[in-house]
């Protein structure tokens, strides 16, 4: 269990960091749920997970190398240490592959027998 150092700055052990991250990913999975059901496209990059409504993505060559440029406007970011989690403007450019996907809606809505409905 975590304790003060003989500095007095608060230590935690390896079990209370595993607990808070567990939880931080599960607070950030309940954000998910809720708000995924407001964007129309899933854009996933090699760092970051995103949802969004708009986007924009060109393909750049320069010197045989190959990136990609994707703009988004008015996004949500699946990033658990980011204090606010939708951004107004963001800017991906990467070497590495860019996922998009549209979401269909049925998709989101659980059966109605399912027990979970309210």
């Amino acid at each position: 269990m975590g304790g003060r150092t003989a500095e007095g700055e608060y230590a935690m052990s390896a079990e209370d960091l595993e607990k808070y991250e567990t939880e931080m990913e599960l607070k950030l999975y309940r954000e998910y749920r809720d708000v995924v059901g407001l964007f129309k496209y899933v854009i996933e990059t090699d760092r970051r997970f995103y949802l969004t409504n708009d986007y924009e993505m060109q393909v750049h060559s320069v010197q045989g190398e190959v990136f990609f440029e994707v703009s988004m406007a008015d996004a949500w970011v699946w990033d658990m240490y980011r204090p606010a989690r939708f951004v107004k403007q963001v800017r991906v450019l990467t070497f590495k592959d860019v996922n998009i996907e549209e979401l269909n809606k049925s998709d989101l809505d659980l059966p109605e027998d399912s027990g979970f409905k309210s």
